[in-house]
């Protein structure tokens, strides 16, 4: 039983279960045994890879996506240059380096790392030393300036609330105890639940989420873009009006049991854009596969590929691989872009 798991156990015995999203933010932000307050979960060492971490050809695109659209709306300066849940800040690494030579980009960013994790902001400062970026703890606290965000894999670990319909209505799932273990279990009935297309069209028995936190920040993005301009990419996996459980947990680059280690495993959830896309002036929304291929990553990757050889080129066209094709990341993630009413479209979308 991990130390976070007896706290949650004693808590739950005192006052009662807690909802699903009070459970993930325990986990994973929990001052002394959160997931994310406590460690570097990315790479081979850690517990999970991303986009980022897999190929440079990720940053690369969407920096220079960033810089386009930065460009298509007249290069204002200054401009916040922001990423929401920057990781090792690898990704933002890549966007300045393939940034560099577009005049005018770097002298007019304020580069920006929304990130709450004290042992992360540690090492994205190591990753981009010589950037002096600026940590804000919360989307909320972004400047009132030309916007040009990027945010991947952020909005699948904010908490998520689950409900399910039943015969008598609807009913809110939560973490309690059975057998003085963690359990799942159903609160009584509802008055009312979110208003999301999801829930409007569940039938009996159907289990349906509902991040609220996503929706707040996606709702802060779009305030600052509405009235500044700018851009916003959000990329994650999910879907459109997805429903049913999603909730998981990872743990050593392997599926584990979201109530068996709490703390020690990272805790997700599918991302439902549609809600989001409503929040936006205006937005563009296509699978990750498609968005990368219009940026070129065909090209580069070719290019690439002439220096390589032997197992350094199986790598790289794996990776190419990994972040393109249907059967892997291609279309499990999604891109959800948001610009300014009567804004050029985003880069990468038709």
């Amino acid at each position: 039983m991990t130390p976070l798991a007896r706290l949650l156990i004693e808590r739950i015995r005192e006052t009662g279960p807690i909802t699903v999203s009070d459970y993930m933010a325990e986990c994973l932000l929990h001052p002394v045994h959160g997931y994310y307050t406590t460690r570097d979960p990315f790479g081979v060492a850690g517990d999970f890879t991303t986009a980022p971490e897999i190929s440079q050809m990720f940053g690369e695109l969407l920096g220079l996506a960033l810089a386009q659209a930065w460009l298509d709306r007249g290069a204002p300066a200054p401009f916040t240059l922001a990423e929401a849940g920057p990781g090792r800040g690898t990704l933002m690494a890549d966007i300045l380096r393939a940034t560099r030579g577009v005049p005018g980009f770097h002298a007019g960013a304020r580069i920006t790392l929304i990130e709450a994790s004290p042992a992360l902001r540690r090492v994205q400062g190591e990753t981009l030393s010589g950037h002096a970026p600026l940590w804000l703890d919360r989307i909320d606290d972004l400047p009132e300036r030309p916007l040009f965000l990027v945010a991947n894999e952020f909005l699948d670990a904010l908490p998520i609330r689950q409900f399910q319909r039943g015969p008598d209505g609807w009913h809110e799932r939560l973490v309690g105890l059975r057998d003085d273990a963690l359990a799942f279990g159903l609160s009584a009935g509802l008055p009312q639940v979110p208003r999301t297309p999801a829930f409007r069209e569940a039938r009996d028995g159907v289990l349906v989420e509902d991040n609220l936190p996503a929706r707040l920040a996606v709702a802060v993005a779009a305030q600052r873009l509405a009235r500044h301009g700018g851009v916003a990419y959000w990329i994650d996996y999910g879907g459109w009006r997805s429903q049913g459980d999603t909730l998981q947990a990872l743990r050593q680059h392997a599926f584990d049991d979201p109530l068996a280690h709490p703390g020690e495993a990272d805790l997700t959830a599918h991302v439902d854009f549609e809600p989001l896309a409503a929040l936006a002036p205006a937005f563009a929304y296509d699978s990750q596969g498609a968005v990368l291929t219009r940026l070129g990553i065909d090209a580069r990757a070719e290019r690439l590929a002439q220096g390589l050889s032997g197992e350094r080129l199986e790598s790289h066209r794996a990776a190419h691989r990994r972040l393109t094709h249907p059967e892997e990341m291609g279309s499990l993630f999604k891109v959800l872009a948001i610009t300014s009413a009567g804004a050029p479209p985003p880069p990468g979308f038709t």
